[in-house]
Parts: structure tokens; C-alpha cells; sequence
């Protein structure tokens, strides 16, 4: 401080000198700075104090300090008070020292000093006992007795009257003044002058004025304009705290149990704050409840209702329930006690009902959230205060034409909230007090529907573009808030209201206008967080669902119509949770799908938007499996809301793009399951119906126009899908989902099976495919028949786009293209007629060519960019195109269907006409349906026919540049199926029916190098690798392909006259292939009647070993699949009986074997069989089927024991082969001319192509069956040709060997036979085994040299036959023959072969094991590449017999002469085999017992095979069952050579000539027989086998 540093030690010291003067100075500079006042002020207090503290500690004499200080004295006024002050100081401290000495000099100071300060001020500021030492008072305890009598009459003792009665005068003169008539001129200032007189003359209490003043404003509240200012200049004169202590207190008076605080005193205090004349927290403290309680309050709330919603869900017993209700009634009594007063409500209800929201708003801040308008007065005086806030605006915008509306007059405070005008004043006030409202706002209907005016007016001017950027983030802003005011706000209020209908459509009229993410947010919100958030909808959520629940206990067909009224009612409010609930039930019991849907017709609007949130949420729910237990089905609850879905979004007008988007989100994943919905929706909403089930009437309907369509070809009466469809078509259009869904569904087909189907089943993989796959299809229907041409040709890219960009596999992406080339060349072809008014057919025809060719011409460039240039080789683009962009509807009429429907129609009107009860205007009415209904078939039909001619004009134009052959007719048969019906004929239904029909009409364009007869070979012949790879839905479609091909084929088979007339001079018959594009018309090129059918057979044969070949392998999709398949060509196929019989069989067998296991096949299997035994009647037996040559004498006995045996056995091998060569002179004349040309021909295919007939094993199915002729035939070489055998892709000649296994003649098969049996014999490991095989070697040798001189000619004889027979023939009648033998082997002595029930052989195996070193090192498991090998069979097999006999061609009379000799020869051998027989017999008995050893390892290997791990079994010629497998053949193969080594070498080719006489033909079957036998005691142990002795035996 100044001062400290002022009076420094030096100073004192030289007090006289210095010290005194240098004081003096600093107290005069220090009293002269007045410009701060204050700090001069302490300064000089500072030094005083010095200056006195150096007297009392003894360092300043007190008369020296006294003259000073009379000095300073005199330079301020207030000195004498600094001066008490600093003693006062002083006095306090050195009474508190405990040196006296210290104390004296200070009361020496101050005595001094006396004459500077006054007694009276020292008197105030003194201690008593000082002054009684300082002399100035006598006895200190007087002086305080006196003080005391002071003080108590000063403010103790009254001076002004407080009671009325006291001064009764005085306020009944205040209170008439108060109480005058305030309208005139009177002002409050005078009355306060007036009131002031009265106070000084009648001495009132201001206080108790104060209070009066209030009383009487309460009571005359019209006055605030007089009594606000009054009371404001009243309080001039008190204190601030006294107007809030006052009405506390009177607040105070009422909180006693039973006051109740009247609502004058709220209004009151409310004014007295919107006017601050009194502070909020001030008051706040005097009202009760307490902040605690009312917290308490709100927790109790919140758990009562938690326990009224336990007990609504609780099961409670009759018993128990008497009880409760008792126990609920006593605690409701209870609550009906009045509940005290809460002040704090009340005076927030003034404070709103005179528009101060400050100060309400920070009350309702105090409590807990919506605590205080959860009390009904408090939320209706918020209600109406935001009605007055938004009154203009909500006149200017919010109020629909032609209402009036009553106008609501804003208040007279001008401190209320100011009203809006904009949309932007809303969020100043309004949101935020209807965030304070929350879901109270239901107390006030109508302004719930004001501000969701409001709400739709601002969603217009929002939407509507032209503002500002600046406006535009604002109303950004703005948007934001409306959506939380309808999520905080709009829906709780909802959910409170009674059923008010008209809110939520009112609502609707806002919400349609957000997109469906906003409004699924909200109903989000609203269903899974709002309920949680107050007491109050805890409860009505409980309520809901408990009513729900008594409803849908209830519900039934019979009462739909009063079920739906009471859910249309507790629907109104509170949607989200009574459909949550109605979904629940939905998944648990599908039978309430039809009543639910016809209950849902009294919702409204937004009731049904609300729904379709909850039947996404419900399909999303992530705690759902999607699939049964057993993984191989999807679950129940999936398909139960698909098909609501699919009800619900057809009958009522629900939004469907959020559940349209939700299935593209969904494939987007990879997820395909919940293409279920999309499926039930358009098929419910569209009418296009997918199912596998369509009967033949109904797909042929499906060919025709659209009305035909819709009238024959669903099964469902499809009605009033007009509208619905329409719907659809929007929402797709509207949200750019059409083409996106299409590709999706396209990519997920193969996405089902690489990405989603790693870990799952495979029979849902393939129903999931299926159900992708079929639903694309429906989708892509719906597309093509409800969009516009210009919607259409707008969304779908061209086909190269489609395919390269987009990765859609072809056949989907033709798909979606076909309809827009359909489109385009019917508005092409309009505009050229309207152009050229020329109305000749040939004109019209014309200008429907050229607008083809406009439209397909940049098809035609886009699909070269599909394929590898090399395919262009063989087909043209041209082609390919015109394949693909085909339908049935441009190929086929179907007049059946039209005349069906006619029928129908007028069947219909007749009994409209009998009908006696319809009344007459009904009648007309329907009479004009069905006549209009018929006028538009036969117009339909009409016009169809009209353009099935132009196409087919087109089509004729075309047709030369279709298949190039570049390469050879195979080829191109091979890409033709490959690329075009292989891929269509599985794509739907309708599709496979165009297939067959498509190639059908190939055939009859007489299409250049189109081979008929190949193609149809290819089909028929294997059809195992295409069945197994196909889904359920494919197999039935294959099926129906098949289906359609054989019917083809079966008409060509029923009648010479159709064939002739069909097939006789078209280039398909024709047997010689050329490459080059020359059709030659050479009659002996074509392929004949007689043997057309041999070839019939041949398929049927063909079929029957594939069939039994999958179901024998016990896979099930081979199983499921080809039963599919079978079921689908039942009317067509087995046609021969012994065919028949044997799939008979092996399908029973099935029956018997899945029963427990697979109870699906099972189903099927049974199925099958019912249907095939009634188709019995209708079998004939093989001689009526095809033409067959007598059999040879001995041949006939068999008839008998073979019953229907297995089809095809491998004695039938080598009987087909010997029977064609026995065939009559004619029918060898036929065939040796045939083969001439044919070999040459195929000779050139096969050095075409080298390598497709061994790609996939149909030829190396039969190159095995060769490899073992070529041992007999080539004795000591057999290893070496081995080797080469086995290499993959041999020379063009072990390939046609290799085709030609299955046709050469029987002298051959004889060979084999006993290489077969060889083979078995060669393996024993017992002694009796190794005799046997000593003796039949005997046998063999002896039999072989008695007919050496005769084998000579028989040798050239047969060999010269061979080359001239063409392959194909021989392959066919062959094939016939085995067939013929497992019909019941009629003429053959094979009989105990036949028992297998598993029939494939030896020679079967031996096949696949060729065939499975082909495909190890050649692998092209393509499905094409099966194919190709189907096809190139044919070729090939002819190929094969001019390769490898190379004599030169016969003329007829040699070949007639080569016969006798061979029937000469058959003679002789016949006796031999008889003796041989026995001893076979022998031996077979000695096998019996080793031969079961071996099965173990055999049936392993077998299933193996069977499962398709090589894929082999393809061709095997079904013989019996256990064939021996590679390794085995192998070992067999070696003993064999090693132990008739030299026999072989010298007797083989003799046996070879002896067998191809019909005697060898029996000798073979022995053998053959052998070593079925053995097989099959392999395969069904020993009982069996002694049967088989016992019968072969009576019939030799």
C-alpha cells in the first residue's frame, strides 16, 4: 500500500525533523486525489492506522500523534469518521493482546484525541467497556440495557394497524377505492396517491395494502391494464423480495390436505411473472409438491403400467380370476381419493393460458419428460395456445377449399408468443411446444389435423422446385423437423386417440407425400421405441394386443365382416402392433391367410402402408430361420407371408415398392429366398401364374393371344387383374426396378448354386434355383404383357449389352429381349402398311420380311460377340437369332384350344339361357360377356393365324443360309443342340414344347444339311448325363421336351403313309451325311419305313437303359429326376411291352427301397407305377413295334421264363447282332446298299472330327465293348491293341471300332461272349473252378476245329455283310433285338438271364471302364459334349465297319449266297452247343461257390460307377448288374490269354465265322448267359442262381 511505503521507519526516527512534515504531505496529496475516490478513501484509512499502530506500539509519543492528527483533520469532511473507524480497528485488536502496555498507549491515543471525534460517533463504534474506561459512559451493562429498550421499541413495537379490525376505517376506505368503477378516466397513479394518503392517515400496514391490492386484482382479473402498473409503481416503495414473499404465503395458506388453491391466485402470480415483476425461482420454492415427489410420482407410473401389461399377458385360471378382479376393485377405490393439489400444474396451466411459454417451458424443464402434459388441463391450455400461434398461417395455407373453419382470436397480452406467418416462424415456437406435447396432443383432435394441414401444405411447397439455394436448406431444416414432430408428436397422438378414422387418413394425406424410406422410418419408430416411452402407451400397448388377441381367437370365414370392423377399429390407432400381432398368427397357421385378407377392407390408407412395413419387417426378421430343420425345405412361416403378401397387395392399394425393393436388396445380398414374395406377388396381382403342373390343354393355351391365355391357360378363373397389375407395372416403373430385378434374378440363378449353395442341401439348391429361376420367368411375363412397347424398348438393353455388360446368362437375357423384337417388328411392319396401301397377302407377306430384317439385323451383329467365332462356322447368327427371338405363338395355331374355349363360351350361354332364377337384366348382362368373350377368340385366333403364315413365309426365305456345316453335320447338330435346345428346353414349359416343335419344323423346311435323323438320335440316345444335372422344375420341363419329340417321332412310327409323306424324300432321313451343303435325291440314300422304325426302337431301347441306369444308382436327384421325366412321357413311352415290364420292375423296386427313407421318391415312384399299369393295355409287343425276322429253330423255348426280365440283357447283345445278320435276303439287300454310301460319308465325319465322338464317352462306352471283340479277334496282338484302345482319342479307327461295338455282327458278340466267359473262368481261386475253365476250353477248341473248313467262307461272308450294312440300321435293329429279348427274350433260350431285376452286364462294365480312361484323360464334362457324342454315334459306328474291313462290296447275290451258307452253318453249330451247354451247366454250379466271394469288391466298384463319378454307365447295354470293374477285367484279360494263348490264336477267328451262323448265335447267348449268371449270383447270391440253372435247363 502507498501508505506502508509512506511512513517508512525513518520517518519516526526523525519524527521532529522530517517525519511529521513528509505525513502531512502525503495526507494532503492523498485527501486532494478525489478522481478515485475510493482507493483515496483506504489510502488514507491506510495511513491513519500507520500512524496510530506506531503509538500503541511505543514507537510515536501519543501527543505527537495528536497534533499531527489535528492537523490532517481539517483536510476531508469525513475525517473524524476515518478516525473512529481506524480506533474501532485498534480497539478490537488491542483488547484482544494480552500486554497491557500495548492497550494503555492506545487509550491514552484515543483520549487525546477526544476533542477531534465526536462522543456520539465514538459512542456507535466502541466497545461499552472502552468507553467506560475512555470515561465517556458511566457503567457499560446500563448503556446495554438501554440499547436493548431501543431496539425493541423501534422495530418491535407496532406503529401501523395490520389487522382490518384494527383500523377498520382506513381499509374500508382502501377497499373502496380499490373496488371503484375503473372505466372511466381514472388512472393508477392517482389511486396510488390516494392509496399513500391513507397509509400516513390511518397508519395501514403497506404490507397488508399490498395483499388487499392483490385480493382485489384477483378478483377482477378483466383489469390487468390497471392493476399490472399499479402494483409495479406500488413496489417502488418496497422492498422486491416482499410482493414474492406475500404470495407465497398465500400459496402457503392452501397446502393443508384439503385446500385447494383457487385458479384466480395462479392467473394472478402468472401475470405478476410474464411481467417480471416477480422471479420464477423466487416462487418456485414456496409451491408443493416437492421436485423429488413428483420424480417419484412419474417412476410409480412407469411401473404400474409395466404391471397392468404383466397382467394382460399372464394366463390366468378361472379360479384365480374372481379373486384379482376383487383385488383390482378395492385398489381402485382406493385411487378415487382426490389427489392433492399440485401448485406447480397449476400455475403452468395459467401461465399457458396467458401465453407465457418462457416461463412455462423452464416449469415444465423442472419435471420429468411430458410429466406435465400428461394432465389433461395442462395439454389442452398447450393445445390452445399453439392453436393461437399458428392460426395465420394455418388460414393462409392449411385450411381445404369450400371449409370455412372458425377463426381463433390471438390473445390480448402482446408478451404471448408471436403468431406465424411462414414456415419458417413454425420452428421458433410451435415444434418446440409440440415436442413438449408429445402424444397429449391427442386431447385435441382438431388441431392434430391443423398441423398435419400444415404439414402437407409445407410437402408441397417443398417438393415444388424454383426456390433459392439458401430456401432450399432452410426448408431442408424444416423437413427434418416435421419429420420429428411426427415421430415424437403425430403417431404417439395416434395411438392415443379412440379410433379416430379421420386422423389417419388426415395423417395419410401428409404421409404419401414422403418417400416410403421416410414413412417405414417412422412406422419403425413408432412400433419398436415409441411404445416404450410413456406410461400411457405401455398400457394401450398391452390393451391393443390383448383385443387383438380376442379377435383373432375369434376369427373365422363365417364371421369376417364383424371381425373386420372391430380390427378396422383398433386399427385406426395403433396399426403397427395389432398387425404385428395378425403377421404372428399368419406364420403359425396358414388357414388364416383368407380370412385375415377379407377382414383387412375396413383399414385406412396409411392402416395399409403401416402393414406392408410390418410384412417387410416381419420377412426381415434376423432371428427367423429361412429354412426347416431338415435344410432341404423353406420354412413355413417364409411361404405363409409370401402368399399374404401376394393376397394382401392384390386386393387392397398398398404401396409395393418398398417390398419390391426389399427383394432387389435382398438378391443384391445373394440371397434368394425371399423371391417367394415376388413370385406370390405378381402371380396374385398379375394373374400369371408359374406352375410345373400345367396340363397339355392348358400350355397349348398358352400359346395362343393373350385372351386365350387368360382363359384356358391358367388353372385359377383369373378375374380383375387389370387394376392390380396396373398397380404393379407403377411401382416398378415409378422406382426403376423392372430391368434391375431381371438381371438380379438372372445372376442369382447361378449365384444359388456357386455362392449361396456351398453349404446347403442340395435339394434346396435346387429349389432355390427352381424358385429364382420360375419367378424370373413369371416376372419376365408380367414385363412383356403389361409394359408398352416404348417402356419396354427404353428399359432393356440390347442382347450384347445384356450378356457381356451385364453377365445374364443367354437364355434369360433372350428371354427379356424376345418380346422387344416382337414389338419392334410388329410397329415396323404397321408403319410400312400404313406407308403402301397395297393389300395383296404377297404384299403384306413381303413387308413383313423386310421389317424383320430391319429389326434383327443388328441382332444378328450384336450375337456374334455370344459365342467363340468357330461356332459361326456351323450355324449362322442368323439363325441362332431367329431361334431365340421365336415363341410357340409364331410357329402353331392352336385351333383345339380356340374351339375348346368357343365351346366353353357357348355351353355357358345355354345354360345362362335355362337358367330360370337369374333375372333377365343378369342375363343379358352375361349373355354380352361370353358373346363379346367369343367375337374376341375368333378374332384372336384369326390374327394369329394370320402372322403364324407370315412367319412361316419368313421362315422359308431364310432357311438356306441357317446351317452352314463348315466343319460336318455333326457339328452342327452338335452346336445346335448345344447353344440353342438344350439351354431353351429347360427354360419353361411353353419353351419346351417350342423346341421340339422348332426342330420338328427345321425338318420340314427341308432345312439344308439339316440331319433329322441325327438330331433325334442325339436326343434319345443318352439322356442320363442331362437328367442328372437338372433341377426338379428342369426335369419336368426335359420331360415334356421329350415328350413332344416322341410324339413326333411316335406319328412318323404309327403309319407308312405319314412317314412317306413327311420324312421319305426330306434331306433329314437321309443316311449318307455329305459335308458339303448337297442334298442328293438319291431314294436308296433315304432312310426307309421299316427301318425308320428299327431306329424307333432303338431309342426306346436307349431310353429304357438310361431310365433304369439312374434309378439304379440310388443318387437322389438321378432318382427324382428321371421318374419326373418318365411320368412327363408316359403317353409316349415304354409303347413296347417287355420294355415296359422292365422298368416295371426296377420302379417297384424303388418303391419298396425309399419307402422308409425317402418318402418323397417314394411318392413319386408310386405315382409312376399306378400310371404305367394303366398304360399297359396300350403296350404291343416288340414284332408289332418293329418289324422282326424269324428266329433260328431252337431259339423259341425261352419265351416262356423270360418274362418281362430286365430290360435289355447282354445275351440281347450279341441275339441282335446274329438276328439282323439271319434277317431275310430283301432286308440285307436294303442294308448293303444303304452302307455303302453312309460309310463313305462318315468316313470323312469321323477325320473331321476326331475328337468330339470320344469326348465324353458314348463312343468310348462302346470302343470298350470293342476293346473286348478285338481280343477274340486278334489272339496273340490283344495286348498291344490294349494299349491302344486305351489311350483317349485313338485313331479315327478304334473310334469307329469303338462306335461299332454295339453293331457288329453276332460272330463277334459270340466272342466276346466267350472272352466274357473266359474271363470268369480265368479268375477262379478254387479247384473246381480252374477244371471247369480246363474243360470249356476243351469244349471251345473242339468246336472250333470241327468247323475250321466252313469258317473260311462265313468269315469273308460276314465280314463283307458288315461293311455294307449301314452302321445305323444295324445299331438300331440290334438295339430292337436286345430289347426284344428283355421283353421276355420271346424267341430266345436265354431265359434265366433275364432275372436280374438289375439288368446291365459284363459287357457294360468293361464300357465304362473304357470310358472312364477316355473321360480321365479327355475330360469334357460339358453337357454339350455328352451331346455331341449322342449324335456323332451314328456317324461313327458305320465309320468304324468301313475302316476296319476293307474288302470291297458285295452285290445281292453273293450276299443272298453268304446267307444260306450262314443258315447251313447255324445248323450244324446248334448240335455242337447243345453238348457244350451241359457241361457249362456243370461248371456253373462249381462257379456258384467262389463267385460269391467276389461280390463285395464287384457291387463297391458298381456303386461307384453308378454314382456318376465316371459318368460311364451311359451306354451300357443294361446288362446285368455286377460287372466286373477295370482292375479285375484287367487280371481276367491276362489269365486269359495266358491259359488259351495258342487256342485263341488258332480257333478265334474260326469261332468268330462259326458265330455269325444263327448256331453261334446260341453258342454266344450260352456264354453270355455264363457269365450273366455269375454276375448275378454275384449280385442276388446263390438262391437265385440255382432258379436260373433250373430254368435254363428245361429250355435247353
Amino acid at each position: 500500500m502507498a501508505a506502508t511505503a509512506a511512513l517508512p521507519a525513518e520517518w519516526i526516527k526523525n519524527w521532529e525533523k522530517a517525519g511529521k512534515s513528509e505525513f502531512l504531505q502525503l495526507c494532503r496529496t492523498l485527501s486532494e486525489n478525489k478522481s478515485h475516490d475510493n482507493m483515496g478513501f483506504r489510502d488514507i484509512q491506510q495511513a491513519l492506522y500507520e500512524l496510530a499502530y506506531h503509538v500503541v506500539r511505543g514507537n510515536l509519543k501519543h501527543d505527537q500523534a495528536s497534533n499531527v492528527l489535528g492537523d490532517v483533520i481539517e483536510f476531508r469532511e469525513d475525517m473524524p469518521s476515518i478516525l473512529a473507524d481506524v480506533f474501532c480497528i485498534l480497539d478490537i485488536e488491542t483488547s484482544c493482546l494480552e500486554e497491557k502496555s500495548k492497550r494503555d498507549h492506545f487509550t491514552q491515543l484515543v483520549l487525546a484525541c477526544l476533542y477531534l471525534v465526536s462522543d456520539t460517533v465514538l459512542k456507535e463504534r466502541l466497545d461499552p467497556e472502552t468507553l467506560e474506561s475512555l470515561g465517556l459512559i458511566k457503567q457499560s451493562q446500563q448503556f446495554n440495557q438501554k440499547s436493548v429498550k431501543i431496539k425493541t421499541k423501534l422495530f418491535y413495537k407496532q406503529q401501523k394497524f395490520n389487522l382490518l379490525r384494527e383500523e377498520n376505517e382506513g381499509y374500508a376506505k382502501l377497499i373502496a377505492e380499490l373496488g371503484q368503477d375503473l372505466s372511466g378516466n381514472i388512472t393508477s397513479d392517482l389511486i396510488l396517491e390516494n392509496i399513500k394518503s391513507l397509509i400516513g392517515c390511518f397508519n395501514l400496514d403497506p404490507n397488508r395494502v399490498l395483499d388487499i391490492i392483490l385480493e382485489v386484482y384477483e378478483c377482477r382479473p378483466e383489469y390487468d391494464d390497471f392493476f399490472v402498473p399499479l402494483i409495479e409503481s406500488y413496489m417502488y416503495m418496497c422492498e422486491p423480495q416482499t410482493l414474492c414473499h406475500i404470495l407465497g404465503f398465500k400459496f402457503k395458506f392452501y397446502q393443508d390436505p384439503s385446500g385447494e388453491t383457487p385458479s384466480s391466485l395462479y392467473r394472478v402470480a402468472a401475470v405478476l411473472l410474464q411481467h417480471n415483476l416477480i422471479d420464477l425461482e423466487d416462487l418456485y420454492v414456496h409451491l408443493l409438491p416437492g421436485d423429488n415427489a413428483i420424480i417419484e410420482e412419474h417412476k410409480r407410473e412407469i411401473v404400474e403400467a409395466k404391471q397392468i401389461v404383466r397382467k394382460l399377458t399372464m394366463v390366468v385360471l378361472s379360479s384365480e380370476k374372481t379373486e384379482e378382479k376383487e383385488k383390482e376393485k378395492e385398489k381402485e377405490e382406493e385411487k378415487t381419493e382426490k389427489p392433492p393439489d399440485n401448485q406447480k400444474l397449476g400455475l403452468l396451466e395459467a401461465l399457458l393460458k396467458i401465453g407465457d411459454w418462457q416461463h412455462a417451458q423452464s416449469i415444465m424443464d423442472q419435471m420429468p419428460p411430458f410429466y406435465a402434459t400428461s394432465h389433461k388441463p395442462i395439454a389442452i391450455a398447450l393445445c390452445q395456445l399453439v392453436h393461437v400461434t399458428i392460426e395465420p398461417l394455418y388460414r393462409r395455407v392449411g385450411v381445404p377449399k369450400g371449409a370455412k373453419g372458425s377463426p381463433i382470436p390471438s390473445l390480448p397480452n402482446k408478451r404471448a408468443p408471436k403468431q406465424a406467418d411462414s414456415f419458417e416462424d413454425l420452428r421458433k415456437e410451435v415444434f418446440n411446444m409440440l415436442c413438449y406435447l408429445g402424444p397429449h396432443l391427442s386431447h385435441d383432435p382438431i388441431l392434430f389435423a391443423k398441423v398435419v394441414r400444415l404439414g402437407k401444405a409445407f410437402m408441397k411447397e417443398f417438393q415444388s422446385d424454383g426456390s433459392k439455394q439458401e430456401d432450399k436448406e432452410k426448408m431442408e431444416i424444416l423437413f427434418s423437423c416435421l419429420l420429428s414432430i411426427t415421430d415424437q408428436v403425430l403417431l404417439p397422438s395416434l395411438s392415443l386417440m379412440d379410433c379416430n378414422a379421420c386422423m389417419s387418413e388426415e395423417l395419410w394425406g401428409m404421409f404419401k407425400t414422403f418417400p416410403y424410406q421416410y414413412r417405414y422410418r417412422l412406422y419403425g419408430q413408432w412400433k419398436n421405441e415409441t411404445y416404450n416411452s410413456h406410461p400411457l402407451l405401455v398400457k394401450v400397448k398391452a390393451q391393443t394386443i390383448d383385443r387383438a388377441k380376442y379377435i383373432m381367437k375369434r376369427l373365422t370365414k363365417e364371421n369376417v365382416k364383424p371381425s373386420g370392423r372391430q380390427i378396422g377399429k383398433l386399427s385406426h390407432s395403433n396399426p403397427t402392433i395389432l398387425f404385428d400381432y395378425i403377421l404372428s398368427q399368419i406364420q403359425k397357421y396358414d388357414n388364416l391367410i383368407t380370412p385375415v385378407v377379407d377382414s383387412l377392407k375396413y383399414l385406412t390408407s396409411l392402416n395399409y402402408d403401416v402393414l406392408a412395413y410390418c410384412i417387410i419387417e416381419a420377412l426381415a426378421n434376423p432371428e427367423k430361420e429361412r429354412m426347416k430343420h431338415d435344410d432341404t425345405t423353406i420354412s413355413s412361416w417364409l411361404q405363409s407371408l409370401a402368399s399374404f403378401c401376394g393376397a394382401v397387395f392384390r386386393k387392397y392399394p398398398i404401396e409395393l415398392a418398398g417390398l419390391l425393393q426389399y427383394v432387389a436388396n435382398q438378391l443384391k445380398a445373394g440371397k434368394s429366398f425371399d423371391l417367394l414374395i415376388l413370385k406370390e406377388v405378381v402371380q396374385k396381382m398379375a394373374g400369371i401364374e408359374i406352375t410345373e403342373e400345367m396340363t397339355m390343354e392348358q400350355l397349348e393355351a398358352m400359346t395362343g393371344g393373350e385372351q386365350l391365355k387368360a382363359e384356358g391357360g391358367y388353372f385359377g378363373q383369373i378375374r380383375n387383374t387389370k387394376k392390380s397389375s396396373q398397380r404393379l407395372k407403377d411401382a416398378l416403373l415409378d422406382h426403376d426396378l423392372a430391368l434391375p430385378l431381371c438381371l438380379l434374378m438372372a445372376q442369382q440363378r447361378n449365384g444359388v448354386i456357386f455362392q449361396e449353395g456351398g453349404e446347403k442341401h442340395l435339394k434346396l439348391v435346387g429349389k432355390l434355383y427352381d424358385q429364382c429361376h420360375d419367378t424370373l420367368v413369371q416376372f419376365g411375363g408380367f414385363l412383356a404383357s403389361n409394359l408398352s412397347t416404348e417402356d419396354y424398348i427404353k428399359r432393356v438393353p440390347s442382347i450384347d449389352v445384356l450378356c457381356n455388360e451385364f453377365h445374364t446368362p443367354h437364355d434369360a437375357a433372350f428371354f427379356l429381349s424376345r418380346p422387344m423384337y416382337a414389338h419392334h417388328i410388329s410397329s415396323k411392319y404397321d408403319e410400312l402398311k400404313k406407308a403402301e396401301k397395297g393389300n395383296k397377302q404377297q404384299h403384306k407377306v413381303h413387308k413383313y420380311i423386310t421389317s424383320c430384317e430391319l429389326v434383327m439385323a443388328p441382332v444378328h451383329d450384336a450375337v456374334i460377340s455370344l459365342h467363340l467365332p468357330k461356332v459361326w462356322d456351323d450355324i449362322s447368327p442368323q439363325f441362332y437369332a431367329t431361334f431365340w427371338s421365336l415363341t410357340m405363338y409364331d410357329l402353331a395355331v392352336p385351333h383345339s384350344s380356340y374351339d375348346r374355349e368357343v365351346n366353353k363360351l357357348k355351353v355357358q350361354m345355354k345354360a345362362i339361357d335355362d337358367n330360370q332364377e337369374m333375372p333377365p337384366n343378369k342375363k343379358k348382362k352375361e349373355k354380352e360377356r361370353c358373346t363379346a368373350l367369343q367375337d374376341k377368340l375368333l378374332e384372336e385366333e384369326k390374327k394369329q393365324l394370320e402372322h403364324v403364315q407370315r412367319v412361316l413365309q419368313r421362315l422359308k426365305l431364310e432357311k438356306d443360309n441357317w446351317l452352314l456345316a463348315k466343319s460336318t453335320k455333326n457339328e452342327t447338330i452338335t452346336k445346335f443342340l448345344q447353344l440353342c435346345i438344350f439351354p431353351r428346353c429347360i427354360f419353361s414349359a411353353i419353351d419346351a414344347v417350342y423346341c421340339a416343335h422348332f426342330v420338328e419344323l427345321v425338318h420340314q423346311q427341308k432345312t439344308p444339311n439339316f440331319s433329322t435323323l441325327l438330331c433325334y438320335d442325339r436326343v434319345f440316345s443318352d439322356i442320363i448325363y442331362t437328367v442328372a444335372s437338372c433341377t426338379e422344375n428342369e426335369a419336368s420341363r426335359y420331360g415334356r421336351f421329350l415328350c413332344c419329340m416322341l410324339e413326333t417321332v411316335t406319328r412318323w412310327h404309327s403309319d407308312r403313309v405319314i412317314y412317306e409323306k413327311e420324312c421319305g424324300n426330306y434331306p433329314g432321313f437321309l443316311t449318307i451325311l455329305r459335308a458339303t451343303g448337297f442334298d442328293g435325291g438319291n431314294k436308296a440314300d433315304q432312310l426307309d419305313y421299316e427301318n425308320f422304325r428299327h431306329v424307333v426302337h432303338k431309342w426306346h431301347y436307349k431310353l429304357t437303359k438310361a431310365s433304369v441306369h439312374c434309378l439304379e444308382t440310388g443318387e437322389y436327384t438321378h432318382i427324382r429326376n428321371i421318374l419326373i421325366v418318365l411320368t412327363k412321357i408316359l403317353p409316349w413311352y415304354p409303347k413296347v411291352l417287355n420294355l415296359g415290364q422292365a422298368l416295371e420292375r426296377r420302379v417297384h423296386k424303388i418303391c419298396q427301397e425309399e419307402k422308409e427313407k425317402r418318402p418323397d421318391l417314394y411318392a413319386l415312384a408310386m405315382g409312376y407305377s399306378g400310371q404305367l399299369k394303366s398304360r399297359k393295355p396300350y403296350m404291343v409287343p416288340e414284332n408289332e413295334f418293329h418289324h422282326k425276322d424269324p428266329p433260328a429253330r431252337n431259339a423259341v423255348a425261352a419265351t416262356v421264363q423270360n418274362g418281362p426280365g430286365g430290360a435289355g440283357m447282354p445275351t440281347s447283345l450279341s441275339i441282335n447282332t446274329a438276328k439282323l445278320e439271319e434277317s431275310t435276303a430283301e432286308e440285307t439287300d436294303k442294308l448293303k446298299e444303304k452302307s455303302q454310301g453312309a460309310v463313305k460319308v462318315i468316313n470323312k465325319a469321323v477325320n473331321a472330327t476326331p475328337k468330339v465322338t470320344t469326348s465324353n464317352g458314348n463312343s468310348a462306352s462302346n470302343s470298350k465293348i470293342i476293346k473286348e471283340k478285338d481280343d477274340k479277334e486278334k489272339g496273340g496282338k490283344e495286348k498291344d491293341k490294349e494299349k491302344k484302345e486305351k489311350t483317349p482319342a485313338a485313331t479315327p479307327e478304334t473310334k469307329a471300332l469303338g462306335k461299332d461295338g454295339k453293331d457288329k455282327p453276332k460272330e463277334e458278340r459270340a466272342n466276346k461272349d466267350d472272352k466274357a466267359r473266359e474271363i470268369k473262368e480265368k479268375t477262379p481261386k478254387s479247384d473246381k473252378e480252374k477244371e471247369k475253365a480246363k474243360k470249356e476250353e476243351k469244349t471251345s477248341k473242339e468246336e472250333k476245329m470241327k468247323t475250321v473248313v466252313t469258317n473260311v467262307d462265313s468269315k469273308s461272308a460276314a465280314e463283307k455283310e458288315r461293311e455294307k450294312e449301314p452302321s445305323r440300321e444295324r445299331d438300331v435293329a440290334k438295339d430292337m433285338k436286345s430289347k426284344e429279348n428283355a421283353k421276355g427274350g420271346e424267341k430266345m433260350p436265354v431265359a434265366g438271364s433275364l432275372k436280374s431285376p438289375v439288368p446291365r452286364s459284363e459287357t457294360s462294365e468293361s464300357e465304362r471302364e473304357q470310358k472312364r480312361r477316355k473321360v480321365d484323360t479327355h475330360s469334357s464334362p460339358s453337357h454339350s459334349s455328352t451331346v455331341k457324342d449322342n449324335l456323332s454315334e451314328l456317324k461313327d459306328s458305320s465309320a468304324k465297319h468301313y475302316i476296319n474291313h476293307t474288302t470291297p462290296t458285295l452285290s445281292k447275290s453273293k450276299e443272298r449266297e453268304v446267307d444260306k451258307k450262314d443258315l447251313d452253318k447255324s445248323r450244324e453249330r446248334s448240335r455242337e452247343r447243345e453238348k457244350k451247354d451241359e457241361k457249362d451247366r456243370k461248371d456253373r454250379k462249381r462257379d456258384h461257390s467262389n463267385s460269391d466271394r467276389e461280390v463285395p469288391q464287384d457291387s463297391t466298384k458298381r456303386r461307384k460307377e453308378e454314382n456318376g463319378t465316371t459318368g460311364s454307365s451311359k451306354h451300357s447295354k443294361s446288362e446285368s448288374p455286377s460287372d466286373s470293374p477295370r482292375s479285375n477285367e484287367k487280371e481276367k484279360e491276362k489269365n486269359k490269354s495266358k491259359s488259351s494263348g495258342k487256342e485263341k490264336g488258332d480257333s478265334i477267328k474260326a469261332e468268330k465265322l462259326e458265330k455269325s451262323s444263327s448256331g453261334s448265335k446260341k453258342e454266344s447267348r450260352h456264354d453270355k448267359e455264363k457269365t450273366e449268371k455269375k454276375e448275378k449270383r454275384d449280385s442276388t447270391g446263390g438262391k437265385e442262381e440255382k432258379k436260373h440253372h433250373k430254368s435254363s435247363d428245361k429250355h435247353r
